[in-house]
């Protein structure tokens, strides 16, 4: 199944691209920073919870190791951009298919390729944002420049992992259109379920071993510690993480596939 959904995209490849294409030029177009944007949206997050957990709350990061980097800021960053790209691309594919409701009306194509450009504009913005970090990190210290492979890795991987839930979102809205308000309320408390603005660590001392297996187990949970590994701490992730979000990420795509291709045939007549 996800074979023949890939096989399909590669044979619609010259589309996927002009609508990535699309969402790349359409995305800050007539605004006065432009891209500058996509840095600045993560920066104005990281400098609200920053003040608010660090200062007011008195978060504190872990020291990385070996990179010696100490601020929270930047720990927060690492955290935030994996996490912005998995909720970009989920809460951007409620609207895929109804937004080009009249494409899908008239013309048969590969609906998927609506879902996949948008997460293909999305891994262009975070691969920019990351590259930016980078820069930060090594001036503050972090030795994670023989890392970068692994992290774009991760990166793609994320890209799977949150294709699969964009998928299954995406063709759902057209049946059940309170699914994007559901979903807001979903990864708001996800959010939370995630250690971005807390350290795991603090998970089990506070709230006991329940919450810290939900947490454990929260594949971006992984996304984000592997994250942090590599640019915050300047070393590789630990091998059995990558290999639990590699496997949530196939399964991801894999159910998402699935959930696409059972209610994918009466599209042109509920978009």
């Amino acid at each position: 199944m996800v074979n023949k959904t890939i096989s399909r995209l590669v044979g619609s490849r010259e589309l996927v691209i002009n609508l990535t294409l699309r969402e790349l030029r359409s995305k800050y177009r007539r605004s006065f920073l432009g891209w500058s944007w996509s840095l600045l949206n993560p920066l104005s997050t990281v400098v609200l919870y920053s003040f608010v957990f660090g200062t007011l709350f008195g978060s504190v990061a872990p020291t990385g190791n070996p990179s010696g980097v100490k601020q929270f800021s930047l720990y927060l960053l690492c955290g935030i951009i994996p996490w912005n790209y998995f909720s970009t691309v989920t809460n951007m594919s409620t609207g895929a298919i109804l937004g080009n409701s009249g494409l899908v009306r008239k013309v048969a194509f590969p609906r998927q390729t609506l879902v996949v450009a948008q997460a293909l504009f999305m891994l262009v913005q975070s691969s920019i944002e990351i590259l930016l970090v980078s820069v930060i990190l090594l001036i503050a210290g972090s030795p994670l420049l023989p890392w970068l492979p692994i992290t774009l890795l991760l990166l793609l991987l994320l890209a799977v992992f949150s294709t699969g839930f964009a998928l299954a979102l995406s063709v759902l809205t057209v049946y059940f259109r309170d699914l994007p308000y559901l979903w807001t309320i979903i990864i708001q408390v996800w959010f939370f379920l995630t250690p971005i603005v807390y350290t795991f660590e603090a998970v089990g001392a506070r709230l006991g071993r329940p919450a810290r297996l939900i947490v454990d187990w929260n594949p971006m949970t992984k996304f984000v510690q592997s994250f942090r590994s590599t640019l915050f701490d300047g070393t590789h992730p630990s091998l059995s993480k990558v290999a639990y979000i590699a496997v949530c990420s196939i399964v991801s795509l894999i159910i998402g596939s699935a959930v696409f291709k059972r209610f994918n045939t009466r599209l042109a007549e509920e978009a």
